[in-house]
């Protein structure tokens, strides 16, 4: 278990590029028909134990939130929204067969709306996000990008905004931009 303490200071979270921040969760819309909303939040639980177990699957942080009595949601901070599609997409994942049975269910006319179950993806880019925390462990974005001190970034918001990693020199920029093997047609 990773232990999380306290900072006293002021901070942000050190992330540098795009931001890709998945919302899934579900909503009970019968108290009493546990067998149908019971599989889907387990099913959460057995997911987030699956990423956690594949450091390539992407899932840099996760925070566990509830929003009413009926309503449970994970905010999942994902490195890219490729590593996104891959795990949501790759046979033999509790994803992949809680969605089979999901889908089969709905053709068979079993789902009958006790449980409802959404997410929402967003793709944030630099410049677009900034977060301040005071006196705090690493917490969401910073604790799935790290933090930095706040004065690194800028005290206002609006600088956080403004602010840009330095550019890479020169020679990594050729690097980076030399077509590859596969366009020169080997």
């Amino acid at each position: 278990m990773r232990h999380r303490f306290a900072v006293a200071e002021r901070t942000t979270a050190a992330a540098e590029g795009d931001v890709v921040v998945l919302l899934i969760g579900m909503r009970i819309n019968r108290f009493r028909a546990v067998h149908h909303w019971l599989p889907v939040l387990v099913s959460m639980r057995r997911m987030l134990r699956e990423l956690g177990r594949r450091p390539g699957s992407g899932l840099l942080e996760h925070l566990l939130l509830t929003a009413s009595p009926r309503t449970y949601y994970v905010v999942q901070y994902r490195e890219s929204k490729e590593k996104l599609y891959a795990y949501a997409h790759a046979p033999g994942t509790v994803h992949h067969s809680a969605w089979t049975s999901l889908n089969r269910k709905e053709r068979e006319g079993k789902a009958r709306g006790h449980v409802g179950i959404w997410h929402e993806t967003y793709v944030v880019p630099q410049g677009n996000y900034e977060a301040v925390y005071v006196d705090m462990p690493a917490f969401g974005l910073a604790a799935a990008h790290g933090r930095t001190p706040l004065e690194k970034r800028g005290r206002r918001a609006e600088d956080r905004f403004a602010y840009r990693p330095e550019k890479p020199a020169a020679a990594d920029v050729t690097e980076k931009t030399a077509p590859s093997a596969v366009a020169d047609g080997a």
